[in-house]
């Protein structure tokens, strides 16, 4: 199978979907991968790293779309989409929910459309989704604290405290991959912590690994509203799958915060859980809003790109070396987890949740296929 690697487009994203290694491995099994010029320069692996590997290297982007399978990091850019064709398969980050233009535009041009943070094991979770979630985990705590600081229209609350001085408090909205570890950063730091989540079994086993150092709370709208007015620092950790993220967190309520507090959305990639939010880049990451100092880089991982390439290509590479050797056909019949990643199967809607967010019906990827997926 031809395989193209594109170099990523979209702002400050210096991650790349395949390492040398993982070149060799697909070149290895008799796979033919085409990698643009420069793709993975950034991280420290050049065009000779990828040629020593059995890859080729090739300059125009165009090129690289002209593979059969196209396998990235983040969704195409608008650039990106002419390149896109009819009986293609795309494997990213896609996050259709929260940009319907992008999904109707993939309908449009009949693309298959594997979504990395859909797809699912056979308990439930999402593998492809969990590494990146786990550096978004920790980063949100780092970059909560330069929220709070004052030169970035922070109130000047230390999180960890010092002697004499109580610690910051820190309320996590969420006990997932993201809020878990976010907690495992904030308690490590030695801030209050409280993190809610509706799930009771969750809540118990996240307080009995940090040996009751954190505070669990049942979520709801009552307990969301009277932990988040009190805190320094809000993680929005909440993702439903394949959906638009919840709004959890009014205009309102983040004008009754503390005035300098920050919101850390975390789910704004899915749209965000507090109505203040909005996507901002690396290199602007604040943004201050009611008071409330806002970060919302939708690629957060984006910005320790290599140890974020090394933890995706992980968890991927198995997947797309199935995709590679059996075809989806084959590879999604064997394993009805990964066809939950399949988000659009030669232009229609196969999955559920986005569906009900687009306003429209889902299909079963295996019905009407005169067009054959690869």
């Amino acid at each position: 199978m031809r395989i193209g690697i594109p170099k990523e487009t979209k702002a400050q994203e210096h991650r790349v979907a395949l390492t040398p290694a993982g070149a060799a491995r697909l070149a290895g099994a008799g796979h033919e991968v085409l990698v643009e010029r420069g793709a993975g320069n950034a991280i420290g692996y050049g065009n000779r790293d990828y040629l020593e590997a059995g890859a080729t290297v090739v300059a125009d982007p165009a090129a690289v779309y002209r593979a059969d399978l196209v396998f990235k990091v983040k969704e195409p850019q608008a650039a990106e989409l002419p390149l896109l064709r009819h009986g293609q398969t795309l494997f990213c980050y896609l996050h259709l929910a929260a940009a319907p233009e992008l999904a109707r535009a993939l309908i449009d041009r009949g693309v298959s459309a594997i979504a990395f943070e859909t797809v699912e094991d056979g308990a439930g979770h999402t593998p492809l989704l969990a590494p990146m979630s786990r550096v978004a985990g920790r980063m949100a705590v780092q970059v909560g604290m330069q929220a709070l600081e004052m030169k970035n229209g922070g109130r000047g609350v230390l999180l960890a405290g010092v002697e004499g001085v109580a610690p910051g408090r820190v309320v996590i909205v969420g006990g997932g991959e993201v809020g878990a570890n976010a907690a495992h950063i904030a308690v490590g730091i030695g801030a209050e912590v409280i993190l809610l989540d509706r799930n009771p079994a969750r809540l118990q086993a996240l307080r009995e690994r940090y040996r009751e150092r954190i505070e669990t709370v049942l979520s709801d709208a009552a307990a969301i509203d009277h932990h988040v007015r009190r805190a320094d620092l809000v993680v929005g950790a909440v993702y439903l799958h394949g959906r638009r993220a919840p709004r959890l967190i009014s205009r309102e309520l983040v004008r009754r915060m503390p005035r300098g507090s920050a919101i850390v959305d975390v789910a704004i990639d899915q749209g965000g859980i507090a109505e203040t939010s909005r996507v901002t880049r690396h290199d602007r990451p604040f943004f201050v809003e009611e008071g409330v100092v806002h970060y919302g880089v939708a690629n957060m991982p984006g910005a320790v790109a290599r140890t974020s390439t090394l933890a995706l290509e992980a968890a991927t590479l198995p997947y797309l070396l199935r995709l590679a050797e059996h075809g989806t056909g084959a590879a999604f019949t064997a394993d009805p987890g990964f066809a939950a990643g399949l988000n659009i199967a030669a232009g229609r809607v196969c999955h559920s949740g986005l569906a009900a967010d687009l306003g429209l019906v889902a299909t079963d990827w295996r019905e009407g296929t005169n067009t054959r997926l690869f």
